[in-house]
């Protein structure tokens, strides 16, 4: 309790230095952890290797994050290309945690998301979800910055990584089950930059999160400018069809079982390896 009345109070402190018109750009990495695997009898090691490559360097992203004491605007710095065909085999590959312009108010507790799924632009609008974090003790350095720990427990489908593999469309299989799973996120806040922000969907501590690692995907801050001669305009965004992120993750789910099924009826012959990694 001591613990986070001091931290508490440091951070209302540093606040207090900060001015309103306070701005700055966060630039982030993200990796995510692969762990999937394919009968031997059917992709040997060395394709194995060269998918898991392939895979890696999709998630492999930077995005930028300019915000100020109250808003942010978070998105992806640059586009990776499409995954290439190699060795007669195509790698399909659905990632469902994307986010192409995502604007967020701490002070009035909501969001814009500005998503293309597929061709068809959304735009999620709802409010920040609370999230329960726990202060923990321990410290670290991130570059320059002390930042402090902070876990929250979260469920989440567990949808395995799900490989179908076939050399006709008849006789591709699918087996996935959802099931809810309890993981832990680890996250790391700098109490000298109180603003109560960070990358994707995170926030609610007392100062910018610079870290966060949920067990397969870490992202890192790899660098910080305060207030940067170029000022950021938070404009939010406006175009899409406006759904809540009830809906939007509902379509999603219709969207994705539409494309694979629209996939596979167009495939034609050939070796097809269909893999969804769940984030």
């Amino acid at each position: 309790m001591m613990k986070t009345l001091t931290l508490l109070l440091l951070a209302l402190f540093t606040s207090s230095l900060f001015a309103q018109n306070f701005q700055g750009k966060a630039i982030y990495k993200s990796k995510r952890k692969l762990d999937f695997k394919i009968d031997s009898t059917q992709v040997n090691s060395e394709m194995h290797s060269q998918m898991k490559e392939m895979l890696k360097k999709q998630f492999e992203k930077t995005y930028t994050l300019n915000f100020n004491p109250n808003e942010s605007i978070y998105k992806e710095e640059e586009k990776l290309g499409t995954p290439q065909k190699n060795s007669g085999v195509e790698i399909i590959m659905i990632d469902s945690g994307g986010s192409d312009i995502l604007y967020k108010n701490t002070k009035e507790n909501r969001f814009t998301n500005q998503n293309d799924i597929f061709g068809k632009i959304f735009l999620i609008k709802d409010s920040l979800k609370k999230l329960d974090w726990k202060l923990e003790n321990e410290t670290r350095n991130i570059g320059t910055y002390t930042c402090y720990k902070a876990t929250l427990k979260k469920e989440i489908e567990d949808i395995e990584s799900s490989i179908s593999f076939s050399k006709d469309n008849d006789s591709e299989k699918e087996n996935i089950t959802p099931k809810m799973k309890e993981i832990t996120i680890t996250a790391w806040y700098t109490l000298a930059i109180p603003v109560s922000n960070g990358p994707g969907n995170f926030h609610g501590l007392p100062g910018l999160i610079l870290s966060v690692n949920d067990g397969d995907q870490t992202i890192v801050c790899s660098k910080i400018v305060l207030n940067p001669k170029n000022k950021s305009t938070f404009t939010e965004p406006t175009k899409g069809k406006v759904v809540t992120q009830e809906k939007f993750e509902t379509i999603l789910k219709k969207k994705m079982k539409e494309m694979k099924e629209r996939y596979r009826s167009n495939a034609r012959g050939g070796e097809t390896i269909d893999i969804q990694i769940g984030g």
